[in-house]
C-alpha cells in the first residue's frame, strides 16, 4: 500500500539520521538533512567545524558513503558537508553544545549555562531565544521542566509554526536522560508588525556633532602646552631652576587653565606669555611664598 510505502520511507530517513548523528556526535555537529533528487539521496551535514567531519583527505565521508550504501541500500548517495556561518544562531549547535557540556561536566550547574547561552544567543544578534531543560537527570525536587527566555519570541501563527528555528538534543546522562529544546528567532526574519521609517538617517550629523566637540578640547591641550613653555621661560629668565620653573607653570596652568584658553583665544596675533600677564603673577607670587 501506498501508505505502509510513506511510512517505511520515512522511518528509513530517520535511522539514517539517528546513525549519522551517534557516529558524528562531537563539538561542532549541528543537525542533518535527507533530499531526494534524480541523481539520488542529497545527505547534507551541517556543521561549524567541517574538518572534523571530513576527516584526513575525505575519510570520513568515503566511509559513511559506503556505510549509506551496505547497510541503508542507498543506489547513490551524496554526502556533501555544509559550514555554519554561526553557530550561537543555530538551534541545533546551541542544544549540542549544552548536552556534551551536560555530558562532561554534569547537570550541576544547568541554570548557570541556560543564562550563560540566553546570554551568547542574544550577543550573537538574536531578536528572541527560549531554551527548555528537562528530564529525570535534572537536579530538581519539584519541576522537571526549566524554561529559560529572552528576547522577543513569537508564540503562536505562521511566525511561530514557520519562522522561528527549532533544535533538540538529548544528553544521557547516569541519573537519566535530559532534553534540550532551543528555540531562536534569527535577526533575517522580517516581521509583520515590524515598522519601517523611511528618510534621512541622522548617523552622520551626530559624528559631525562628536567631531565639533573633539577639536575645542584638541584646541585646549595645544594652547595650555604653549602656555606652559612659555610660562616656564619667563621663569627660568627670573632665574629660577629648570626642575622649579617647570613645575611651578604646571600649577599654574591647572589653577587657571580656563582663564588662560579664553585670553589666548581672544588674542591671537600677540605671543601667549604677554597673553598671560595672570599667569606670570600667580607663579611669582608661589615663588616667593616658598622663599618665605
Amino acid at each position: 500500500m501506498i501508505e505502509r510505502d510513506i511510512i517505511d520511507k520515512r522511518l528509513k530517513e530517520f535511522q539514517i539520521l539517528e546513525y549519522i548523528a551517534e557516529i558524528l556526535d562531537r563539538p561542532g555537529y549541528s543537525h542533518t538533512t535527507i533530499q531526494k533528487t534524480p541523481l539520488g539521496e542529497k545527505i547534507t551535514i551541517f556543521t561549524s567545524k567541517p574538518g572534523f567531519i571530513v576527516g584526513r583527505k575525505g575519510s570520513n565521508i568515503k566511509d559513511l558513503t559506503q556505510v549509506l550504501k551496505d547497510k541503508f541500500g542507498l543506489e547513490n548517495p551524496q554526502v556533501e558537508v555544509s559550514e555554519i556561518d554561526n553557530p550561537n544562531l543555530n538551534p541545533h549547535s546551541v542544544a549540542k553544545h549544552i548536552v556534551h557540556t551536560f555530558e562532561r561536566f554534569g547537570p550541576g550547574r544547568f541554570k548557570f549555562l541556560g543564562y550563560k547561552m540566553l546570554e551568547t544567543v542574544i550577543d550573537a544578534g538574536a531578536i528572541g531565544v527560549e531554551l527548555v531543560i528537562s528530564g529525570r537527570g535534572v537536579p530538581s525536587t519539584r519541576a522537571k521542566t526549566w524554561r529559560f527566555s529572552a528576547g522577543h519570541l513569537k508564540k503562536s501563527g505562521d511566525v511561530a509554526e514557520n519562522l522561528i528555528s527549532k533544535g533538540f538534543a538529548v544528553a544521557h546522562l547516569k541519573s537519566g536522560s535530559i532534553g534540550v529544546k532551543v528555540s531562536i528567532l534569527t535577526p533575517d526574519v522580517i516581521l509583520p508588525d515590524t515598522i519601517q521609517i523611511k528618510g534621512i538617517v541622522a548617523k552622520p550629523h551626530v559624528e559631525e556633532v562628536k567631531e565639533e566637540k573633539k577639536k575645542p578640547a584638541a584646541k585646549k591641550e595645544k594652547i595650555e602646552k604653549e602656555v606652559k613653555e612659555e610660562v616656564k621661560e619667563e621663569l627660568e629668565k627670573e632665574g629660577l631652576k629648570e626642575e622649579v620653573a617647570e613645575k611651578v607653570a604646571e600649577e599654574v596652568v591647572e589653577e587657571s587653565g580656563e582663564e588662560i584658553v579664553e585670553e589666548v583665544t581672544e588674542a591671537k596675533p600677540k605671543k601667549s606669555a604677554e597673553k598671560v600677564p595672570t599667569a606670570l603673577e600667580l607663579a611669582k607670587k608661589k615663588e616667593k611664598k616658598k622663599k618665605e
